[in-house]
């Protein structure tokens, strides 16, 4: 299903097949990172036959300290604007693979504020076993300059986290 044709290795036993106990987040920004990211957790989903839940944040940069809080309107038009993106991101996904099941069934929920915090409250209000993340995978500087919200995300998690990388090709947009 994923970018590579090949299925995730799913056997190392971190998480276990907890039927409709808990479902799988993954959390996304529209990357082909993210891309990646979804179609593992998709496939993950139809191997435990637990739900998908896809959610995007929408960073509101008035919600950091120190920071100028935007007015309504404008976020409100950020808000329409991803709840646009978001729909054609995941109605491509279940285009591009229409046997899936997850995908098709996603519950598909956009939050606005701080990625990192968001992300774990998502999780923890819908009972989450796993959260699946893209990353670009920056290092040095940039990496230390922008930091890394799956990196966040997996130090402060309660729960396991996954992180997936697309293939250079993917990523760079060549692959057929």
């Amino acid at each position: 299903m994923s970018h590579s044709e090949a299925e995730p290795d799913l056997d190392s036993g971190c998480i276990s097949p907890l039927g409709a106990a808990g479902e799988i987040l993954a959390a996304i920004d529209f990357s082909p990172h993210s891309r990646a990211a979804l179609e593992w957790a998709a496939s993950a989903c139809e191997r435990f036959d637990v739900p998908l839940e896809v959610v995007h944040v929408v960073h509101d940069p008035g919600s950091a300290p120190g920071s100028y809080r935007m007015a309504t309107e404008a976020l409100e038009r950020l808000e329409d604007a991803a709840q646009e993106q978001l729909q054609l991101f995941l109605d491509q996904a279940v285009a591009d693979y229409p046997a899936s099941l997850p995908l098709a069934e996603a519950r598909r929920t956009l939050v606005v504020g701080l990625p990192v915090q968001r992300i774990l409250e998502v999780a923890a209000r819908h009972g989450a076993q796993l959260i699946v993340l893209g990353s670009q995978g920056r290092t040095g500087l940039p990496h230390l300059l922008l930091g890394s919200i799956a990196q966040r995300v997996a130090q402060l998690s309660p729960v396991p986290v996954t992180i997936v990388k697309a293939d250079a090709e993917v990523e760079n947009g060549t692959q057929p």
